[in-house]
């Protein structure tokens, strides 16, 4: 008898991106909000979120909010490092306001969202 054990996608990881730091929310496989954690914008800081999300399960997909801006490193970070990886969109600021979650936006890509691709320079 053969077995054959398939890995299958676990977790999804969302980042509200700023200058200095990075909000980061780990998603399960329905949805549920497993932890939101602050990382610092830097290479160091790259390598600890990645782990972080690692540390929920496989990952298979990170949402990242400006990655022409200050979400541009960690896109190539997260996608050099064989996860795929959506730009999302900015909620409108009076809406993020209301709901009050920082990483909220970030942590749950809108169907449709196009792949992240990094440009040719």
């Amino acid at each position: 008898m053969t077995v054959t054990i398939v890995e299958t996608c676990a977790i999804t990881g969302g980042v509200d991106t700023h200058a200095d730091v990075h909000v980061a929310a780990a998603l399960d496989p329905i949805g549920g909000l497993l932890g939101v954690k602050e990382f610092p914008a830097t290479s160091a800081g790259y390598a600890r979120l990645l782990s972080w999300l690692g540390g929920f399960g496989t990952v298979c997909l990170v949402g990242i909010e400006g990655t022409g801006s200050y979400g541009a490193g960690l896109a190539r970070y997260v996608s050099t490092a064989g996860v795929r990886v959506v730009e999302v969109d900015r909620s409108d600021r009076q809406d993020r306001r209301r709901q009050g979650n920082p990483a909220g936006p970030a942590a749950r890509p809108r169907a449709g969202t196009a792949p992240w691709r990094r440009s040719a320079r």
